[in-house]
């Protein structure tokens, strides 16, 4: 049903009733039907007759009352016309309490910047309209509250997180409060935003750290110890994505660059000894290592979907600091990107089923908590061809896509799939630094080759070759 909306005012003065007629007149241009004194109430009529009307009748969904110094003096001292149509107005009110059909217009506040209401509706949440710069601030407030679309509409009921099922505690819970935080304040472009996205990335990296080995976990059941830990850190993954494509979806910044390679960093580190423990098993941190993996993946996944290509390039071609208990007693201190790659030793025994095994029971892993709805498995694996191309180029790193295991024989992947046409090629030119299609072909094939891919124990279990799934000479030969 349209609105219709009867308005209820003192004529204080001619200046007031110019301005309740042009608000009036702004409401009917917005679609709200409007009655009016001045629009309804004509020579011969009954005032009272058409006061108790507009205040009961059905088909008047709304009754704004335009609430002044003099509008409160009257309706409480019920003088003249205004105390008669509050009179009739109250008594509704007060009979039913639980209706939204009386909205106090806050039309003029008093010296301590408090509204004059008269007594029947001071309970009442009103808009405030006391100043022109009010009045079109809160006036898409006012339409939308009469056409009963708010713009902060409540959520349908979903399900209860798996945490709650389990009844586990959330780990994260300090993680996401702080990224909540973070979140309002970028949005709203508060100052100091870096503060806040310390803040929030500083609770990830603590809460996964908490999580890592640091004596000796002895027994049968260590690899279902890995797998626990993997799940625990999805949420942490989750959150680091969520980060990622917040910002980079806005225009992207050398800060926000710079804090991106610094967790990378941090993440590097997580898939390390720490510092305390002296003696260990690399397979120890094998959890935090594909947990780094993993989310290393969803990070580039996530910038392909937000455009950000040129973070990808950095992120692809940077130089990574070492965990400095990988720097003891040498002189290389920096690794590329493929320090990230990671595979699993423990995983298989408890992951395939009776008599089987995984030809990568880390990209089996990635597949299971493959969770969320805006980048599905088939971004990730996006991801691992995109890491895999770059490998390539480099000529020191190494890479093997393992999530290809997982690839539909004959399935097109979209971005490699687009790079067919000019316009999307030129992402990847982008990307990889090289413009020239025929080079770029030349030196991926080249690059390949060298790393042994198609040499690797398990490549022919793959439905696709490298070349196929990444559409590689079908770039750049469409308009």
């Amino acid at each position: 049903m349209k609105p219709k909306a009867f308005i209820s005012y003192s004529w204080t003065s001619e200046r007031h009733r110019e301005l309740v007629r042009s608000w009036a007149d702004r409401l009917m241009g917005d679609g709200v039907d409007i009655v009016l004194d001045q629009y309804d109430l004509k020579e011969g009529h009954d005032k009272y007759a058409f006061m108790e009307k507009m205040v009961t009748d059905p088909s008047v969904t709304h009754v704004l009352v335009m609430c002044d110094k003099a509008y409160a003096e009257k309706a409480d001292a019920r003088k003249a016309g205004v105390g008669t149509e509050t009179q009739i107005i109250s008594q509704e009110v007060y009979n039913k309490v639980e209706q939204s059909k009386f909205i106090p217009i806050f039309c003029e506040l008093s010296d301590v910047g408090e509204p004059f209401l008269p007594t029947f509706i001071k309970s009442r949440i009103g808009i405030n309209f006391s100043t022109p710069e009010l009045v079109n601030e809160n006036w898409e407030q006012l339409v939308r509250l009469l056409f009963g679309k708010p713009l902060f509409q409540k959520p349908d009921l979903g399900k209860p997180p798996v945490y709650i099922s389990e009844d586990k505690p959330s780990p994260t819970n300090l993680a996401t409060s702080k990224f909540t935080t973070f979140k309002q304040a970028f949005l709203q472009g508060r100052k100091g935003i870096s503060n806040y996205r310390n803040d929030f990335l500083t609770a990830c990296i603590q809460f996964a750290d908490a999580l890592r080995v640091r004596k000796d976990p002895s027994g049968d059941n260590f690899g279902h110890q890995v797998l626990e830990t993997c799940r625990n850190l999805v949420p942490i993954r989750d959150i680091i994505v969520d980060w990622v494509l917040l910002e980079s979806n806005s225009s992207t910044d050398a800060q926000f660059e710079e804090s991106l390679l610094k967790t990378l960093e941090d993440l590097l580190e997580l898939q390390s000894r720490p510092k305390e423990v002296t003696s260990w098993n690399d397979v120890w941190f094998e959890a935090h290592g594909l947990f780094a993996y993993e989310t290393f993946l969803y990070i580039i996944a996530g910038l392909l979907k937000s455009g950000a290509l040129t973070t990808i390039h950095e992120i692809l071609t940077s130089s990574y600091l070492k965990p400095e208990t990988e720097t003891y007693n040498s002189t290389n201190r920096f690794t590329h990107f493929d320090a990230f790659y990671a595979t699993s030793a423990t995983l298989n025994p408890v992951m395939a089923p009776q008599g089987h095994t995984f030809f990568s029971p880390a990209a089996e892993l990635i597949r299971r908590q493959a969770t969320r709805t805006d980048l599905p498995f088939d971004s990730i694996i996006e991801a691992d061809l995109l890491a895999l191309v770059m490998a390539a180029l480099n000529g020191n790193s190494r890479w093997f896509p393992q999530t290809m295991f997982y690839m539909s024989y004959g399935k097109a992947l979209p971005f490699f799939l687009r790079a067919s046409q000019h316009k999307h090629f030129k992402k990847l030119a982008v990307i990889t630094g090289i413009e020239n299609a025929g080079d770029l072909k030349s030196k991926i094939k080249s690059g390949i080759e060298q790393m042994g891919v198609a040499r690797h124990p398990n490549s022919f279990r793959m439905n696709s070759s490298i070349e196929e799934a990444l559409n590689l000479e079908n770039w750049d030969t469409l308009k």
